[in-house]
């Protein structure tokens, strides 16, 4: 029974998320694994099962990522395979830690908040540890009242309001009933200020979606008519009615930086539509490192600021040591992009904006330095024709909304074929274009510069989780010297 439990919770954690969408199970998709860690004296147990369900996870919440391996990555369908297989082994493990360390935790008074701060403490793991993705909290993008946590404490106290909450019920069921006290934390949120209501942006962006192949092979003619229809696509809506920035997402071409013909586009694209223009392009250092990077244009068709993508994303832009040497030898086509190392805010017309680029959404910590360096705006070029027609696409577009509403910014979205939106400062999507086609479209936006209190202070509320953490094993520790 306590191995179908877990098994039971990964199913209902998936069920969460795109493209399923059931997020109302949320606040109870850990009860059965908690139940069965209670239940379970022995670590070990406690740990394969964590484990069992820590694979059922990421199978049914990442599929894609064997689609992109396979499709991208030119290891081929049974490559692919192994390589997902390989990739849901690993990264189970953290959740065998979780319900093996909740055994530890589930006998204490302080049950609840010690176990929904473990749950969050070993959420925040999965960056450092090479592949972050979908935050329990992440469920609550379009819940109101849960979601009124994200200014004050980031994605992760909405997690922990989750895991406390299926602790709170899982220990009831053990007949501890006290433990429902700690569900007063619902009603204590209506205590917290509502997110803003939708507003009209009264600046506006033209956000070109190209939707070029992902396949597609650039010869001289081929790369000379995209740049031909780029340019189309970014002046028709410019004729008449001015914008104040043009956004052309990240795109698998050779828009490179010391490309004259590239730059020559740029160039006569904002001075003719009178505009700025953000770009994803291809960055070069002098000494020939290779960027994935967003360029800044300003209307007079000068590059005034290039941002170098910071967090690369492992096995698809860079290859981690020591598996480089490997990795060549399955596959010619991965990318050897060099990681930047600063944020960069560009002055707009005396506004401060800020890009992150693709798969840096999943790091909440700095979307948060951006805006806390002074970022009004944020844009997101993105490239998400990797995933395919797969539900990595609508789960990426949640992870982008709660850093909306984590800075209270809008962020404009760019993407090559979808999902293409101006996402509002309290995670609304407020426009948004039909995905896998050529397409413009105006959105709106507006500057911003209050900031919330999770922007100031940033993960404060993480130091509190690590320490819920530790203090079980650290408590039978201190026992155990004693004795």
């Amino acid at each position: 029974m306590n191995w179908l439990l877990s098994v039971a919770a990964a199913v209902l954690l998936v069920l969460c998320f795109p493209p399923y969408g059931a997020a109302w199970l949320a606040p109870l998709a850990l009860t059965p694994l908690l139940l069965a860690c209670a239940k379970e004296p022995r670590g070990w147990r406690r740990l394969a099962m964590g484990y069992a369900a820590g694979i059922v996870y990421w199978c049914g919440v990442c599929p894609w990522i064997q689609f992109t391996l396979a499709a991208h990555g030119g290891v081929g369908e049974a490559g692919g395979w192994v390589l997902f297989a390989l990739f849901c082994l690993y990264k189970a493990l953290q959740v065998g830690a979780f319900a093996w360390l909740a055994g530890y935790a589930a006998d204490s008074p302080m049950a609840a908040p010690l176990l929904a701060g473990l749950w969050t403490a070993i959420e925040f793991t999965h960056a450092p540890l090479f592949f972050a993705w979908l935050h329990l909290g992440n469920a609550a993008i379009d819940q109101p009242l849960p979601l009124r946590l994200a200014p004050f404490t980031g994605v992760w106290g909405i997690s922990f309001l989750f895991a406390l909450t299926a602790a709170a019920v899982a220990l009831a069921i053990l007949r501890r009933p006290r433990h429902l006290l700690w569900l007063a934390a619902w009603p204590a949120l209506l205590l917290l200020p509502r997110l803003p209501g939708p507003t009209p942006g009264t600046h506006t962006a033209v956000m070109v979606q190209p939707n070029v192949d992902e396949n597609q092979q650039f010869t001289e003619r081929t790369y000379a008519l995209l740049r031909d229809r780029l340019a189309a696509l970014s002046l028709g809506p410019l004729l008449g009615r001015p914008a104040d920035l043009v956004v052309w997402p990240e795109i698998p071409a050779p828009l490179i930086e010391d490309d004259p013909r590239f730059m020559r586009l740029a160039r006569e694209m904002t001075i003719g539509g009178h505009t700025w223009l953000l770009t994803g392009l291809i960055g070069r250092a002098r000494d020939n490192d290779v960027f994935n990077s967003a360029a800044v244009f300003s209307p007079e068709g000068r590059e005034v600021s290039r941002y170098d993508k910071v967090h690369l994303v492992p096995f698809g832009e860079f290859v981690p040591w020591p598996f480089g040497a490997i990795a060549h030898k399955v596959s010619s086509e991965v990318s050897d992009f060099v990681a930047g190392d600063h944020i960069v805010v560009s002055q707009l017309n005396g506004h401060g904006l800020s890009a992150f680029i693709c798969y840096e959404s999943v790091f909440p910590g700095f979307i948060r330095d951006s805006v806390a360096s002074g970022a009004e705006v944020l844009v997101n070029p993105s490239n998400d024709g990797w995933f395919g027609k797969t539900a990595a696409r609508f789960q990426h577009l949640e992870i982008v909304r709660m850093r909306a509403v984590e800075n209270a910014r809008w962020i404009l979205r760019g993407t090559n074929d979808g999902i293409t939106a101006a996402i509002d400062p309290a995670g609304r999507i407020a426009q948004s274009v039909a995905g896998y086609t050529e397409i413009t479209a105006r959105m709106n936006f507006d500057y911003r510069t209050e900031l919330t209190f999770y922007t100031q202070w940033g993960d404060w509320f993480q130091v509190i989780c690590l320490g819920l953490a530790l203090w079980p094993p650290a408590r039978r520790l201190l026992r155990f010297r004693r004795h």
